[in-house]
């Protein structure tokens, strides 16, 4: 199978069309937008009504109204008349835009909307074009899931319990963004707030009843789900990661909180099983249903809690567990998938469910018919091989890590636990020792490799993750096999190699994706697909062919302003 195939530079679209549009959009007036941000309309009555917006002036469509945003490097005012030439009527920008803007003799006839901080009328504005603000008519049920880990698996889960309920769904998230039909893969966790509102005005347009979001940190601090409220909104856990961006724990908790108001959601349902969860659960402005999900005797114990996990018991390869309330209600529940987290992300769903307004009789009742939390999804507690067992996890930091390695460990202490993994390039670098420590710690043999180094020399993110896992190693006196190997693809046919039948090979941190990118080139690479390859070529079975997107099929979710 051909491996390291150069596919594109990092970040170039495969198709310039607008994605997930909708097909009807009422025209709005550029006066009635100009009024909601308190602008003067003189001058604006004749100018052509809006049918839609965007930040990315190769995405236009006629009759956009273009975002030209600063961005790090480039204006977004620079790529105007290219937005004008694609069929933009009208441009938004702040006063440096505007300047740009009035130097171009091409560019006179075009209205142009300035304000101080244009990022922040992104949403309202896109949310009043589409007819997506809270309480249109016709709008889905939304569910909007937050924290550092099991976002992607609770909006499947969420998604699959609507569905038994008998919702027609739509997801944005990491994997895939759907709209009740086609599927494409995503690019960002959330996508920017045009194509958000785009997509909310297309799930209604296709007759979606319900849907899930997963909602990042970087959504929220960008402004990304500006306009939307949710019906229910769910946080399952914060652990260090996104230090890159939010510099400090205090901070990048203080951004998540910005989800649980009275203006983003109506319901919110809190996992307090770590201090966070406790502390959100106290602050938020809007009513909270608690989560305890760790047993009694646990590292805190079980915290109190309205909803409580209890009577766990094995149930395949996955558990099952009730769901009881304070008042005495109980839900039974099982997760079809492995791992302590799974149930945690279960039990999450299901309460998103009901805070949304699901009755319990009826969510038992698609629980028994349907065994919704079965449901695979990609690159999470992945099973591509069997003998030896191997697994591909998204588990990119130390505390995703750390659980995934628990929940895989063989049971019978027969077989060794091998981990295969790296740390990302031009992100929170502190946490590269930490993940090698963990995974000395839970693993008997720790092949270190590369992650997505991005612009970073590869061999020192990789030197950083072994000084951890060495200075753990002799720490604690215990003696694993620590081995580098790169590129990714020769660690994985390495760790292959190494593996018996009884064993367990865990491939962790980059799950359903399928580019690697380094040096600004993306190089394909599926984690699912390698791992195959090896165990084939050992002679060892493999489950099947790994689902998954094609390394061409990127989306065009991106703006000017980089």
């Amino acid at each position: 199978m051909p491996t390291g195939r150069s596919v594109s530079p990092a970040g170039a679209q495969q198709d310039s069309r607008p994605p997930f549009r909708p097909a009807h959009v009422e025209p709005v007036p550029l006066t009635e937008i100009a009024e909601i941000l308190g602008l003067p309309a003189e001058g604006l009555k004749d100018a052509s009504p809006i049918t839609g917006t965007s930040l990315d002036s190769r995405a236009i469509a006629p009759g956009d109204l273009y975002f030209a945003l600063p961005g790090a490097s480039r204006h977004g005012a620079d790529f105007a008349l290219q937005a004008v030439d694609a069929g933009a009527t009208a441009v938004l920008t702040d006063h440096d835009g505007a300047q740009r803007i009035a130097h171009s003799e091409t560019l006179s006839g075009v209205p142009v909307l300035v304000l101080d901080s244009p990022r922040r009328a992104v949403g309202p504005v896109s949310a009043l074009v589409y007819g997506t603000r809270p309480g249109a008519p016709g709008a889905p049920v939304l569910v909007g899931v937050t924290g550092t880990n099991g976002k992607t698996t609770t909006t499947y889960f969420t998604n699959s319990l609507l569905s038994a309920l008998g919702h027609r769904t739509g997801l944005i998230g990491t994997i895939e963004i759907s709209a009740g039909g086609e599927r494409l893969p995503s690019k960002l966790t959330t996508p920017e707030s045009t194509d958000v509102h785009a997509l909310l005005a297309l799930m209604r347009e296709q007759g979606v009843t319900a849907a899930s979001m997963e909602v990042s940190s970087h959504a929220i601090e960008f402004g990304r789900v500006d306009g939307v409220r949710y019906d229910a909104v769910g946080f399952s856990n914060l652990t260090q990661d996104h230090l890159d961006l939010h510099g400090t724990m205090e901070e990048y908790y203080a951004v998540k909180a910005r989800l649980f108001t009275p203006e983003r959601a109506a319901r919110g349902v809190v996992t307090v099983d770590d201090a966070w969860g406790r502390r959100l659960a106290a602050e938020a402005k809007i009513p909270i249903d608690s989560l305890a999900s760790v047993p009694a005797g646990g590292a805190d114990g079980a915290p109190d809690a309205d909803w409580t996990v209890g009577a766990r018991t094995p149930s395949g390869i996955g558990t099952a567990f009730e769901l009881r309330h304070r008042d005495g209600a109980v839900l039974r529940v099982r997760s079809g998938l492995p791992g302590a987290f799974n149930v945690a992300n279960a039990a999450l769903a299901t309460l998103l469910v009901v805070a949304a307004g699901a009755p319990l009789d009826a969510v038992q009742e698609a629980l028994d018919a349907a065994d919704p939390f079965t449901v695979e999804v990609p690159g999470r507690m992945q099973l591509v091989g069997t003998a030896p067992t191997a697994i591909v996890d998204f588990a990119h930091n130390a505390d995703a890590l750390e659980r995934a390695l628990e929940a895989v460990r063989p049971v019978d202490g027969s077989g060794r636990l091998i981990v295969v993994f790296g740390a990302t390039g031009q992100r929170d670098a502190g946490k590269r020792p930490i993940m090698g420590a963990v995974a000395v710690r839970g693993a008997d043999v720790v092949v270190v490799t590369d992650d997505d180094p991005h612009d970073e020399e590869a061999a020192g993110i990789r030197a950083e993750v072994i000084a951890g896992a060495r200075g753990e190693d002799a720490d604690l006196g215990l003696r694993r096999r620590i081995d580098e190997v790169a590129p990714r693809a020769a660690a994985i046919r390495h760790a292959v190699a190494l593996a018996e039948p009884a064993d367990v090979i865990l491939v962790a941190g980059r799950g359903h994706e399928v580019v690697q990118e380094v040096k600004g080139v993306n190089i394909a690479l599926d984690d699912r697909l390698e791992l195959a390859a090896a165990l084939s070529a050992q002679g060892f079975p493999v489950v099947g062919p790994a689902p998954g997107f094609s390394p061409q099929g990127g989306n065009a979710l991106e703006s000017d302003a980089q």
